[in-house]
């Protein structure tokens, strides 16, 4: 009964006060909108969200959710934009060049075949979320759309991008297991 009452209570906290805050947008037009920093003071679900969804494609990166969501945070950038375009890129870290961390087809403009090695996934989800925000979000491209003319040359990749962010996004997570996170 007591852990009944405990997950009633947690569960009309997480209700009352939402974990992360985003403006509900077209995917074809979705500007990427920075956290609520309030949002990452309580329990994260975000975090949870990621690693579970990563684990569900079966992405070595699943136990570095949690650096993905920092990061995106420090940086004010989407949770969710940067392992979108590993996504995209390699299919969640799968189909990468031996041994580089590279999961994001960063650095491919140098004239590698491979682009940039990293030491493990979280150099590189620093370096690429870094990128990001001073080569682009700061240069004022703050949409999907507008990241990809100038990140690739496929003229499909923002709708590629725009599908894992939606599927992030809409993967459903057990409830229960949540709850018990937070105990």
């Amino acid at each position: 009964m007591k852990k009944i009452i405990v997950l009633l209570t947690i569960a009309l906290f997480t209700i009352a006060h939402p974990v992360y805050a985003e403006e509900k947008v077209s995917v074809a037009t979705a500007t990427l909108s920075a956290v609520d920093a309030e949002a990452t003071k309580t329990a994260d679900v975000r975090v949870m969200k990621l690693q579970k969804y990563l684990e569900s494609v079966g992405s070595t990166m699943a136990g570095d959710a949690e650096h993905f969501v920092s990061e995106a945070d420090r940086l004010g950038l989407d949770w969710k934009l940067v392992a979108a375009i590993a996504g995209n890129e390699s299919y969640f870290g799968k189909l990468i060049p031996y041994n580089s961390y590279n999961a994001w087809g960063w650095a491919v403009w140098t004239g590698t075949n491979y682009g940039a090695n990293f030491e493990n996934w979280k150099d590189g989800i620093t370096t690429v979320s870094e990128g990001l925000k001073e080569n682009y979000v700061d240069d004022g491209l703050t949409t999907v759309e507008q990241i990809g003319e100038r990140y690739a040359a496929d003229p499909q990749w923002s709708q590629k991008v725009n599908h894992f962010l939606a599927d992030i996004d809409a993967y459903e997570t057990d409830e229960v297991e949540l709850f018990d996170l937070v105990l």
